[in-house]
């Protein structure tokens, strides 16, 4: 559990310091709103296709843990480019190879860490929140140090946190290596594809996505604009995330009571209020506070959920697959939709983006609650 919970700590540290302030390092190199936008959709579309390949490129290996360390050191080499003075084309390039590399090793380590918690799931968020530790210590720490050597310095203050990630990979192992899927095992993964609950969680996990594009790509932006330093942003970052702490703290609580499918449509309603709070109201400070806190919901309880609906619609060797789907969807194809369209949206006004983003989590609520509430009750019912 401790060298699990080593690489969650790592590689979300090292997150809480790009997913806040990144847009901000961009700003400092120049990049107008169009730009950044741009370039933070790579993030998003290297999930698309990173986490399908190197899961599978994991799966034909007799050593897969080569692969994650592979992938790690790839991370690291890759975001050293960010040290050198790059334009926009430069940048493009040194994106696409970092957050490739960054985002193919989750998924296979998620595949490792299911396969330690194969009999006990529900404990994944013991484990995960370790993760929330990371970032929170992080992003906390990190805005004052930003105000103070600017944002230019961001590359040199992640370094370390992506040696460290590096080093907690060699600590890790699979409990029982997946083999290579074969045909039997691809036609079972296309069968549960097409089943209805199946298409509505990833069809919401997609709009949720969508939703958190203004927030994921500008909200530090959007913050300057209306007058808040680096540090106030990372305290805005800081209650969301330590809220979300208490989340993974209690999931093993949480979904022994209730279902995943009724708390994935809380979640993605308290997103679409959050949405609209952060659009109406930017200049309340103690509003913005309480979004943030809805954080725990629509961001912890969302994820603790989908993974355990991932356990449950593709049990086993098929999880691997199903985790591959999940991130190059919602993650990756929901991410550069959500960017995008975000830095479109931005042209009329900040508020007007974060308004949209509202009703995109609306309607991933009313999906699951028309879909998944009901397949988790007859779940329930033939089971009991």
């Amino acid at each position: 559990m401790a060298r699990l919970s080593g690489f969650y700590l790592a590689y979300y540290a090292a997150l809480g310091a790009f997913t806040p302030y990144w847009s901000l390092f961009l700003q400092s190199r120049g990049m107008q709103v169009g730009a950044i936008s741009v370039l933070m959709s790579l993030w998003y579309a290297t999930r698309i296709v990173a986490p399908s390949t190197w899961t599978t490129m994991a799966a034909r290996s007799p050593r897969p843990i080569r692969w994650l360390h592979l992938g790690c050191w790839l991370t690291l080499l890759a975001f050293a480019a960010f040290l050198l003075p790059l334009g926009f084309t430069g940048l493009f390039a040194v994106m696409c190879a970092f957050c490739f590399a960054y985002n193919a090793v989750m998924p296979q380590f998620e595949s490792i860490t299911l396969s330690h918690l194969a009999t006990q799931p529900h404990r994944y968020g013991q484990v995960r929140v370790w993760g929330s530790i990371g970032f929170i210590v992080v992003v906390s720490s990190y805005g004052p140090l930003l105000d103070h050597f600017g944002a230019a310095s961001l590359p040199w203050l992640m370094l370390p946190l992506l040696a460290g990630l590096m080093a907690s990979a060699y600590a890790n192992h699979y409990e029982h290596p997946p083999r290579e899927a074969d045909a039997t095992d691809q036609a079972g993964f296309r069968t549960r594809l097409r089943q209805p609950a199946v298409r509505a969680f990833f069809v919401a996990a997609f709009l949720t996505q969508i939703s958190f594009g203004p927030y994921y790509t500008f909200f530090a932006i959007y913050l300057g604009e209306h007058g808040y330093s680096a540090s106030r942003l990372g305290l805005f970052w800081t209650v969301g995330v330590l809220a979300e702490i208490g989340v993974f703290f209690l999931s093993a609580r949480i979904f022994r009571r209730w279902d995943a499918g009724k708390v994935m449509t809380v979640a993605m309603l308290s997103a679409a209020l959050r949405w609209w709070a952060t659009a109406l109201w930017p200049e309340n400070v103690w509003l913005l506070g309480l979004a943030q806190v809805t954080h725990a919901l629509n961001f912890g309880a969302f994820f603790a959920a989908a993974m355990q609906l991932l356990a449950r619609f593709f049990p086993g060797r098929l999880n691997g697959h199903g985790q591959g789907v999940f991130y190059g969807l919602s993650s990756g194809v929901g991410g550069v939709a959500g960017a995008l369209i975000a830095g479109q949206l931005w042209r009329f006004s900040g508020s007007t983006a974060f308004a949209a983003a509202g009703g995109f989590a609306l309607l991933a609520a009313i999906i699951a609650w028309r879909w998944l509430m009901p397949a988790q009750a007859n779940a329930r019912r033939s089971t009991g």
